[in-house]
């Protein structure tokens, strides 16, 4: 009796013979065109499906951030999914799967990976990854570094920090480097800040009314947290003082508070522009130093 197997492969071969002798140049032409066709496809939809996911992140980032802000947590996150991405639908496969599988199985180059982990740009990813769960500060925050570096945050790459100094330049720190330092957060836990204030007035004003004067300007300016609850039955509730008096002037001081997102400078511009304008129209003088000069005429 035959081979049932033999049987089946013999006809299999006299019918690929068949097919084969009764193909035309037409026929192999057309065949390679409706395979190169389907190539092209099969491209276009992968393509298609990788460019749908990026809309699709880019998507639940920006409501997120509608709803929350931009954090540096969600910045992160934002880099490490199209990273992700990137990997899954490009590296892997153009061989990435093979790479990853040989690297993976060799104990000898784990060791180099763990060694490798220690250069600057994996430092840097995980320094972002630990800024982005503890949230030293995020962005928007107002902070100042140990080594004077000082400004509002802008942005977290997954490298750097990057900041914005006071003269609207920008500071690019990196994420081991900012992870690290001692850090001054004036917005941390959105606790109010505070600024002392001078202003001289000259002797022959009147004190209480410069007080008085110098207290409501302060309490009704919108960027302020001060409260105007002073009461002559009451020495504390007093917010401005007449701190000392020096050669040509006697000198008013006050602490002024305010929410930690507005900037010092802000605050400094409004207070003294509107307590300067205010003594004035209320004919309070500001002495300001004179320097009178005598010629004598020649003999």
């Amino acid at each position: 009796m035959d081979n049932p197997f033999e049987v089946v492969t013999d006809l299999a071969i006299k019918e690929t013979s068949r097919f084969i002798d009764r193909l035309t140049p037409e026929k192999v032409g057309g065949i390679f065109v409706m395979a190169l066709i389907a190539i092209v496809v099969l491209l276009a939809l992968y393509v298609a499906l990788f460019l749908l996911l990026l809309k699709i992140k880019n998507k639940v980032i920006k409501h997120f951030e509608k709803k929350n802000g931009r954090s540096l947590t969600l910045q992160f996150i934002e880099k490490l999914i199209t990273i992700a991405l990137v990997v899954y639908f490009v590296v892997l496969p153009l061989g990435g799967q093979q790479i990853a599988n040989s690297i993976l199985g060799s104990t000898a180059v784990v060791a180099a990976i763990v060694g490798f982990a220690a250069q600057d740009a994996i430092k840097d990813m995980f320094a972002g990854l630990q800024i982005s769960i503890y949230k030293p500060f995020d962005v928007g925050s107002r902070i100042e570094f140990e080594d004077g570096t000082a400004g509002v945050v802008e942005s977290m790459t997954l490298r750097h920090v990057v900041i914005s100094l006071l003269d609207t330049t920008k500071a690019i720190i990196p994420n081991s480097k900012a992870n690290s330092m001692r850090v001054i957060n004036y917005s941390y836990g959105e606790v109010p800040r505070s600024v002392e204030f001078k202003f001289p007035i000259s002797y022959d004003s009147d004190v209480d009314r410069a007080k008085e004067i110098i207290r409501k300007t302060i309490c009704d300016n919108p960027l302020t947290l001060n409260a105007d609850e002073y009461s002559e039955d009451t020495p504390n509730s007093r917010s401005v003082y007449f701190l000392k008096l020096e050669d040509s002037a006697l000198i008013m001081g006050a602490t002024v508070r305010f929410p930690s997102n507005i900037k010092s400078e802000v605050l400094k511009d409004e207070i003294n522009t509107n307590v300067f304008k205010a003594l004035r129209e209320n004919g309070i003088q500001i002495p300001y130093n004179k320097i009178d000069v005598n010629l004598k005429p020649q003999a």
